[in-house]
């Protein structure tokens, strides 16, 4: 199985009091325990670290990279993936929605990945599953 990484789990995981910690930490433990396949964009890398950095200093900049991006399969980002992600971004008009978010869904429709690690309801919003352990176990 395949899942697609966001920011939002991957700081919820490195960040101990974050609301989100346990469930990230209890999906993430699944997730390796079962083989799943965790996949991400340069630009979730980019859009972490700078929210880990800003928001807790470069100690779990260090964990993240040094514990966590080796279990990743990363997309890196391209003039491509960037011209088919800003028409989204545009023809959404939602203030709340990122161009990170938009690559994410392109890169999932494009990659036939229905779920995401993330506690984004955007994913939700534009037709993803968003992947929890108890659901997984079921199916």
């Amino acid at each position: 199985m395949i899942v697609f990484a966001d920011t939002s789990a991957l700081f919820a995981l490195l960040v101990r009091d974050d609301l989100m910690h346990l469930r990230a930490k209890e999906n993430f433990a699944y997730f390796a325990r079962h083989g799943v396949q965790l996949v991400t964009s340069s630009f979730v890398l980019v859009e972490t670290v700078a929210l880990l950095q800003r928001r807790m200093g470069l100690a779990p900049v260090h964990d993240f990279n040094a514990k966590i991006l080796p279990l990743l399969e990363v997309v890196w980002i391209d003039a491509e993936w960037h011209g088919r992600a800003m028409p989204r971004l545009l023809a959404q008009d939602s203030r709340g929605l990122s161009l990170v978010d938009c690559v994410s869904f392109e890169i999932m429709e494009a990659r036939e990945i229905k779920e995401a690690f993330t506690f984004d309801r955007h994913f939700e919003e534009n037709g993803f599953k968003i992947a929890a352990f108890h659901d997984l176990k079921q199916g």
